[in-house]
C-alpha cells in the first residue's frame, strides 16, 4: 500500500499542490513552519478523516477561504482507490471513496492505513492517559470497523448519560430513567474492553521483542492494558457510584478513563524511566504498530515520520531507518543530510518552502 499522488487546496499555507510520491523513501525538508507537517497531516486526514493536531476543521482552510480540498491516490497490490475529502468553514465535512459520497466516518477507515511518528509520541508514556487511549483507538479503529462502530456508540451513550446526570441533580425524579443508559454504556463498553485487551496483547508481544534488539536485550519491555474497570464489575460499579455521578455530572467508571502502562524491567516507565528509555519504548510500540497492521489486514502500512529523526539519537536513528524497509515512507526534517547517510535505497527529495514544494535532486 501506498500513496501515489497527492493533490491539496487550500490546505492550511499550501494554496495549490500536485505531487506524485514514490513507493519508497520520500523525503520533504526546509525550515520550521513551511509546511512539511500540513503535508503529512493531509495524509493522516485522508486516512483517518481526523487531523492529528486539532479538532477543529476551520483550522485546516487557508486564511480567507471558504473551503479546502484533499485528494489521495491510493494503490494495494492491484487495487487502485481514491479518496476525496472536503472541507467546509460553514458545514460538515464532505469525504467521498472513489466519487461515491460516505455518510460515516467509519466507511473510510482500512483504504488507507497509516502510522505516524512524531516528537509529541515520543513523550507517549509520560503524558495522561487520554493520549495513550487516542493511540490504541486511532489503530483499532484502522484494523477493526466493529470497534470503531462501538467506540463511537459508546461515546454517543455517555455523552447523553451524562447530560441526564446534570439533569438529575435539578429533578431527581428523572433516576429512575438512568438505567437506560447504563445498560448500553456497559454493552458497548464490554466489547471496547474486549478488543483493546486482546489490542494490547499482541502489541506487548510485538514490542518486547523491538525493544530487546534496540537495547541489545538489556532492558525488557512489557505493556499492560489498565481498563478503569472490569468487565465483571462494570454494571456494579455504576450502581455504587451513582450518586457520586449525579454530584458532579460525570460517569466515574467505564472504557473512557482506561490507560496503558509500560514498564521496563518490571518499573513502571513513566514513573521511574529515564527520558532515553521512554523514548525507546515509545519507538518500540511505534514500530510494533507496524507489524500488528501488517498481522491483521496483511497489508504494510504507510510511515509517516514528521521531524521525529532529530529527536533521536544516532544508534535510534540507524534502528529506525533499518526497520522500515518494504513500505512508503514520508519523512519531514529540517536538514536533509542526516536522514540520508542512514539510507540505502534511492528516495524521492522535497524541498519545502512558503507552502511550495519543489523537487530537489538526490
Amino acid at each position: 500500500m501506498y500513496v501515489k499522488k497527492i493533490s491539496l487546496k487550500n490546505y492550511r499555507n499550501i494554496e495549490r499542490l500536485d505531487l506524485e510520491l514514490k513507493n519508497g523513501v520520500n523525503i520533504f525538508y526546509g525550515q520550521n513552519a513551511q509546511g512539511k507537517t500540513n503535508l503529512l497531516e493531509s495524509i493522516y486526514i485522508g486516512a483517518t478523516g481526523r487531523s492529528h493536531r486539532t479538532h477543529k476543521d476551520k483550522e485546516l482552510i487557508k486564511f480567507g477561504k471558504d473551503e479546502a480540498h484533499i485528494r489521495l491516490e491510493v494503490q494495494k497490490e492491484t487495487i487502485f482507490d481514491k479518496i476525496d475529502i472536503h472541507l467546509k468553514n460553514d458545514s460538515k465535512k464532505g469525504i467521498a471513496i472513489n466519487n461515491i459520497p460516505i455518510s460515516k466516518l467509519g466507511e473510510l477507515f482500512g483504504y488507507l492505513n497509516v502510522v505516524i511518528f512524531s516528537p509529541e509520541d515520543l513523550s507517549l508514556i509520560k503524558q495522561g492517559p487520554q493520549e495513550r487511549r487516542k493511540f490504541i483507538d486511532m489503530e483499532l479503529c484502522q484494523i477493526n470497523n466493529i470497534y470503531y462502530y462501538n467506540l463511537s456508540q459508546y461515546y454517543k451513550v455517555l455523552k447523553q448519560r451524562n447530560s441526564l446526570l446534570k439533569k438529575i441533580s435539578k429533578n431527581i425524579s428523572l433516576k429512575d430513567t438512568l438505567f437506560v443508559w447504563d445498560s448500553q454504556l456497559i454493552d458497548f463498553g464490554i466489547k471496547i474492553i474486549e478488543t483493546r485487551e486482546l489490542f494490547i496483547q499482541k502489541l506487548n508481544s510485538i514490542s518486547k521483542k523491538i525493544h530487546q534488539d534496540i537495547t541489545n536485550n538489556k532492558e525488557i519491555l512489557e505493556i499492560k492494558y489498565k481498563p478503569s474497570v472490569t468487565i465483571e464489575e462494570f454494571k456494579e460499579k455504576l450502581e455504587k457510584n451513582i450518586d457520586k455521578d449525579i454530584l458532579y455530572a460525570t460517569t466515574s467508571y467505564g472504557p473512557h478513563k482506561d490507560d496503558v502502562l509500560f514498564f521496563i524491567n518490571d518499573v513502571n516507565a513513566r514513573d521511574f524511566g529515564s527520558q532515553g528509555q521512554q523514548r525507546t519504548a515509545s519507538l518500540s510500540a511505534k514500530l510494533a504498530e507496524i507489524q500488528l497492521i501488517e498481522e491483521e489486514k496483511g497489508i504494510l502500512p504507510v510511515l509517516l515520520l514528521d521531524d521525529v529523526l532529530s529527536e533521536l539519537d544516532k544508534d535510534r536513528q540507524k534502528f529506525l531507518i533499518k526497520n522500515i524497509k518494504n513500505l512508503q515512507v514520508i519523512i519531514t526534517c529540517t536538514g536533509v543530510e542526516d536522514v540520508l547517510k542512514n539510507l540505502e535505497e534511492k528516495c524521492n527529495i522535497f524541498y519545502v518552502s512558503d507552502g511550495k514544494i519543489n523537487t530537489d535532486i538526490n
